[in-house]
């Protein structure tokens, strides 16, 4: 079943592949590839380095496959039971002074082996992190304007028709947004 090709939004999305996830392996898998990228990059950021960060985000992914069946809709979202799982992957890990590999191992999955290219890739998710939170942060006015022109590639004119204003005012929202990502993006390095 192609369970991300028939949700909405992720919260909903998240929701019904770890639902479904209890009996259906294809539903955890596309959970899986779901947060990822964004389990990759909390470990990123967290440790410095993409090995580690990869370790544990294995980690904490056989974790949730172990104890899928206990995700309790009632005490919160989807996401947040999963992170929860990484924070606990994390402090255990600095506790231990090493990667636990517990649940790996009592699922019989390998060590994850990376590559140069699999490494650039996982170090670049914490400033794609980065980007994301910031853009968040802005107004919603220029928010809407950045992800229609810039990541939907959208036209001027065709937002201004949406949010019923002229094309200077989402020129103007499109350009403040992006001096204000710029500037909190160069805050932070």
């Amino acid at each position: 079943m192609q369970y991300l090709e028939t949700m909405g939004d992720n919260g909903a999305k998240s929701e019904s592949l770890i639902g479904a996830a209890v009996s259906d392996p294809t539903a955890f898998g596309a959970f899986y590839r779901l947060f990822e990228r964004r389990i990759l990059g909390f470990f990123m950021r967290a440790t410095g380095s993409p090995e580690l960060a990869a370790d544990l985000a294995a980690e904490t992914f056989a974790r949730a496959l172990e104890f899928v069946d206990s995700f309790d809709p009632d005490k919160g979202l989807p996401e947040q039971w999963l992170f929860g799982i990484a924070r606990n992957v994390l402090a255990s890990s600095w506790r231990r002074g090493q990667v636990e590999a517990s649940a790996r191992e009592r699922l019989g999955m390998p060590r994850l082996e990376i590559d140069d290219h699999m490494s650039d890739a996982i170090a670049r998710l914490a400033a794609d992190d980065r980007a994301t939170l910031a853009l968040a942060e802005l107004p919603a006015d220029q928010r809407e304007a950045i992800h229609a022109r810039v990541l939907e590639d959208r036209d001027y004119e065709e937002i201004a028709a949406e949010l019923r204003c002229s094309q200077a005012v989402v020129r103007k929202r499109v350009s403040r947004g992006l001096r204000t990502l710029r500037a909190r993006l160069a805050e932070e390095r």
